[in-house]
Order: C-alpha cells, then structure tokens, then sequence
C-alpha cells in the first residue's frame, strides 16, 4: 500500500490492509491537520512531529522523531560536543588531582619544592648581583680614567666613551633582570599558594573516610570525587 492513507482509516483498518509478509511495520500520526495518516513507510507530513510504527498486530515498535532542521541538529550537535567536552575536563581533573596528591602527599613534601623553586631564583639572582657589583667595579675604573677629560668629556676618547656607554646599558640589563627574578619569586609564591589551597581540600577529602572507618581504598581523590 504505498500512499499515505487518510484517517478515516483506524489503526485496525490499516493494519487488515497492510501487504502480507511486509518487511516493515505500519507507521502512524497525526499531522498538522489533526488527521491520523498511516502508511507502510515514515510519513513525510509527519517529519515535524511525532510519529509511531507498529507491528502487524498493532503493538508499538518505536516512537520516531520528529526529524530536525539543519540548524536544529546542528544545535544539538554543539550540545552533544560541550557535553563531552565537559566530561573530558572532569575526568583530566580527578587525573591531575590524582597526580597532585601522589606528589604531594603532605604539607612538608610540598613545601620542600617550593623552597627549591624560590632556590632557584634566588641562585640566578645571585648570579645577577655579582655581574653587577663586577659591572660598578668596572665603572669605577673607567670613572677614574674619565677624571683627565673633566672639564671636556667630549675630548675622551671614542673607546673610553664606548666603554662607559656599554656598562651602562649592561648595567640597566642587569637591574632590570633581578627586578625580574623578584617578581618571578612572588610568582613562584603566588603558584604554590594557590596548589596548596587546593591539596588542602583534597587531603581533608582523603582523610574524611578513614576517619569514618572507611577503607583507604575508598576514599575519593578530591572534592569533585564526592559528587560521582
């Protein structure tokens, strides 16, 4: 039976009509219209909207659709890739969280290595100091030779003035580096601080169940763990 039957037809009446042996089942809606339409096939008047295929002996099989638009699917594919999106942070969170707490399994673990990060800049900061007081001592000198041309500095020679021109310009460098390592030392701070802040969290949640009674082996890895 091809078309598209109207509903004066009832269910029972289209599924008396339906071909013997059919493959398919009988589809089944009401269009925009308000008229019930069956047929052997999805029913293109009925993409909007709901519709139901039943079997030959009028139990339902499956509800289908309504079909969406392009822009519709389009919608609900940029749903679907937030919503993965969004699982894939969480479960990069309990891994990183799961990493922190390996690493850093109490206070004192982690402050050893912030002690050896600000180590660190304070080692190239020291570095930087002793080219400058070597940078000033160097400057001494040429000041020393710059006393001849005292009353003329334009009769200094070209060298001499070149010198005193690059320690300047090394010496801002250098000023301006261990101005650098200070506020690359706050930083440092700033970093550890807000990781520590955070382990506290995920430690209180690590002891909360064993001082329940729970095993250890059940104890979540963090905060996030105990909405799962």
């Amino acid at each position: 039976m091809g078309g598209v039957l109207l509903a004066t037809l009832g269910a029972e009446g289209a599924w008396a009509q339906a071909p013997q042996g059919a493959a398919g089942g009988i589809y089944t809606c009401v269009d925009k219209h308000g008229r019930r339409l069956t047929a052997d096939r999805p029913i293109p008047e009925c993409l909007d909207r709901e519709q139901r295929e039943l079997s030959p002996s009028g139990i339902t099989r499956r509800q289908i659709g309504p079909s969406l638009t392009e822009l519709e699917r389009a919608a609900q594919e940029t749903q679907r890739r937030k919503e993965a999106e969004e699982r894939a942070r969480v479960v990069e969170e309990r891994r990183r969280e799961r990493v922190l707490v390996a690493r850093y399994p109490d206070k004192a673990a982690h402050d050893v290595e912030r002690a050896a990060a600000i180590q660190l800049v304070d080692d190239v900061t020291s570095t930087a100091e002793k080219r400058t007081a070597e940078l000033k001592a160097e400057r001494k000198k040429l000041d020393v030779e710059m006393e001849f041309y005292k009353k003329d500095p334009n009769k200094a020679p070209m060298t001499l003035r070149r010198k005193i021109a690059e320690n300047e310009e090394s010496l801002g460098e250098q000023q301006r580096f261990i101005a650098g390592q200070d506020q690359e030392k706050r930083r440092v701070h700033a970093r550890f601080d807000t990781e520590l802040a955070q382990l506290r969290k995920l430690w209180d949640a690590q002891r909360a169940p064993l001082a329940a009674g729970a095993p250890a082996s059940e104890a979540p890895v963090g905060p996030a763990a105990a909405s799962r």
